[in-house]
């Protein structure tokens, strides 16, 4: 083999490294979903105005997965399900709601905006505390914020 031709197999590997390091500090597999509970900031990439203001966090919009359960809160009601992840593939639901009434419309369109992001969820990017679901297009139906 040539000295050249090694060296530059040395390169190309070297720089390999270097980004697929790079890409794995970035986006996270090893951390889990799990244990945390995750608050909405965002419908697709639109920020959403919690609708408590944060002064009531059991009220907003948030989910929390536990083994193969999601529960949570769309806003008005609470939501539970399953949920399946393999890899950066997430799947969740089918999700059963309570039916109490939504007496604040603005808090009703975020519920059904985060109920029906979270069903069409199909992957995810986790990048410190920000959980990002994404449709099967990889397009960004919501965005969570972990606690």
């Amino acid at each position: 083999m040539r000295p050249s031709a090694s060296l530059a197999s040395v390169a190309a590997l070297a720089v390999a490294t270097v980004l697929l390091t790079a890409c794995a500090a970035s986006v996270s597999l090893d951390e889990p979903i799990e244990a945390r509970v995750w608050r909405l900031t965002s419908l697709g990439l639109q920020p959403v105005r919690l609708p408590s203001g944060g002064a009531d966090p059991q009220r907003d919009p948030q989910v929390q997965f536990d083994g193969t359960r999601v529960s949570g809160s769309g806003g008005c009601n609470r939501l539970t399900g399953e949920y399946r992840r393999t890899g950066h593939d997430l799947k969740i639901g089918p999700l059963a709601a309570t039916r109490m009434a939504c007496t604040d419309p603005d808090r009703g369109a975020v519920e059904t905006g985060f109920v029906g992001a979270l069903q069409a969820t199909t992957g995810y990017a986790l990048v410190g505390s920000q959980l990002t679901l994404l449709d099967a297009g990889g397009r960004t139906l919501a965005v969570l914020e972990g606690r």
